[in-house]
């Protein structure tokens, strides 16, 4: 009809790829340079037991008590987040799904508001490179900016470059031994939803052992493309 407003359903990225493989700090570029929101279950889980919504509240149950966080709880927290303003530009879901059934009830849960995965991009690493890249990073305490001994120190020592924090953390269990056994946990887990978003016909795969702004450009013109 004539004057009738086409709504375009907001994209959706995943980006998949082992522990140290830069999902973090790529999706972090794609946020900053495409105004795409960056979503990772960690953050999520934070954010909506703060903000008390019911979600949230069965997730501080779960956790207090030791638990691990159900799929329902951590799709029906997604599911609030990205009914927010600031989504419906689009979205990049970092660190989920880990699972083929999670990515199941994620494509249900996008096929409810007529949404889909437009791509998701296998960040592709050697894991014998990785001992050395995992155990050379640290983030910023106040920010979250994520930085690396040898690929991205920071320009000024312990000066995070985006906020001027001298906040710097290490996750404890970045060394080799830990490293290892997340590659495997990986490999058997989360490396089947490669067969599966091929299956769909929207993978892509990306080299990820490069420069991260060369890395950066060229996973930018794979969303482009894709989120068109």
């Amino acid at each position: 009809m004539d004057g009738a407003v086409v709504t375009v359903a907001a994209p959706v990225f995943i980006l998949l790829g082992p522990p140290g493989a830069g999902k973090g700090t790529q999706a972090r570029m794609l946020q900053e340079a495409q105004g795409f929101v960056q979503l990772s279950t960690g953050d999520l889980l934070r954010a909506a037991v703060a903000a008390g919504t019911d979600a949230g509240k069965a997730a501080k149950a779960v956790m207090e008590a030791g638990g691990l966080v159900s799929d329902d709880i951590v799709i029906a927290i997604l599911k609030d987040r990205l009914a927010d303003d600031d989504c419906a530009r689009g979205v990049i879901l970092d660190g989920f799904p880990r699972t083929t059934g999670q990515a199941e009830a994620l494509d249900d849960l996008l096929a409810d508001s007529g949404q889909r995965i437009n791509a998701a991009i296998s960040l592709e690493v050697d894991d014998s490179a990785m001992v050395a890249r995992i155990s050379g990073r640290f983030t910023c305490g106040n920010c979250g900016e994520g930085y690396h001994d040898v690929n991205k120190p920071t320009r000024a020592l312990g000066i995070c470059d985006k906020c001027g924090s001298s906040h710097m953390k290490r996750r404890a269990d970045d060394n080799a031994e830990t490293v290892s056994q997340r590659l495997t946990e990986y490999h058997n887990q989360t490396a089947p939803l490669i067969a599966y978003y091929e299956g769909k016909g929207v993978l892509q795969s990306l080299d990820a052992m490069g420069e991260i702004d060369a890395i950066a450009a060229t996973l930018s013109g794979m969303v482009k493309d894709a989120a068109t």
